[in-house]
């Protein structure tokens, strides 16, 4: 193991030199580090997993390590609870990619969040997201079938499924609870975020009503690279209904 105060050293010093600089610039490369620094692969390694563990660095399958700054994700009752519209506020190209659309008996905490009958059909949404064309969270999300019959269509032709709700089921949606936290992800949504199992992620769980009627249209699970985001969360009130 190399020694702690060098790699760390060198870590610091990376980090002055990459504080200001855009997130699309590529870092020096373990090799490239050693050789400056005059010490071994295995600390050049060790000094960029530091800046890693930080956020302040990422690696990018089959790029390299670029220079990274998670989002600023806000979570609050008076914001429309949309990924692309919270994303896009926070000076981010947002984008989402359908991995599977079934339909599901509604069962356990499903039936209950969505206050349906056990074994009502509803809609799950599998997806994967995206932000600045770096992956960054993996949901599932489930919508009552009697609310919206042909899902599968949509959300092929439309990414953001608020706008859905809003034009094909005539609902205002806003965020009725929320509840954050973070854990080791099972090894599907790790993959999903190609990041390691045994690596915290941030998860959302959510439910969204509708302001006029108080009806449940929708409930989620999202899971986040906390080198994408970081989540803040605001103490506020509901959404004013337009």
């Amino acid at each position: 193991m190399p020694s702690r105060s060098r790699y760390t050293e060198i870590a610091e010093v990376l980090a002055a030199e990459i504080a200001d600089q855009p997130t699309d610039v590529r870092v020096a490369s373990e090799h490239e580090i050693a050789a400056r620094f005059g010490v071994s692969r295995a600390a050049a390694r060790s000094a960029l997993q530091e800046l890693e563990g930080r956020y302040m660095v990422r690696r990018v399958r089959g790029a390299g390590t670029f220079v990274n700054r998670p989002l600023d994700y806000v979570l609050s009752q008076s914001r429309v609870p949309s990924m692309h519209q919270t994303i896009r506020e926070a000076g981010g190209v947002p984008r989402t990619v359908v991995r599977d659309v079934t339909t599901v008996p509604a069962t356990g905490a499903i039936a209950e969040r969505l206050e349906r009958e056990e074994g009502s059909a509803v809609h799950l949404l599998i997806r994967q997201s995206y932000i600045d064309g770096l992956l960054s969270g993996w949901s599932q999300e489930w919508i009552p079938v009697d609310m919206l019959p042909e899902l599968d269509a949509a959300v092929h032709a439309v990414e953001s499924l608020d706008s859905i709700l809003r034009q094909m089921c005539g609902v205002n949606p806003v965020r009725s609870w929320c509840r954050v936290c973070s854990v080791l992800a099972d090894r599907r949504v790790a993959e999903g975020l190609e990041t390691a199992h045994n690596r915290p992620v941030w998860l959302v769980e959510s439910l969204s009503r509708d302001a006029s009627s108080g009806r449940a249209v929708m409930c989620s699970s999202s899971w986040s690279r906390p080198d994408s985001i970081r989540i803040i969360v605001e103490l506020d009130g509901p959404a004013a209904t337009p």
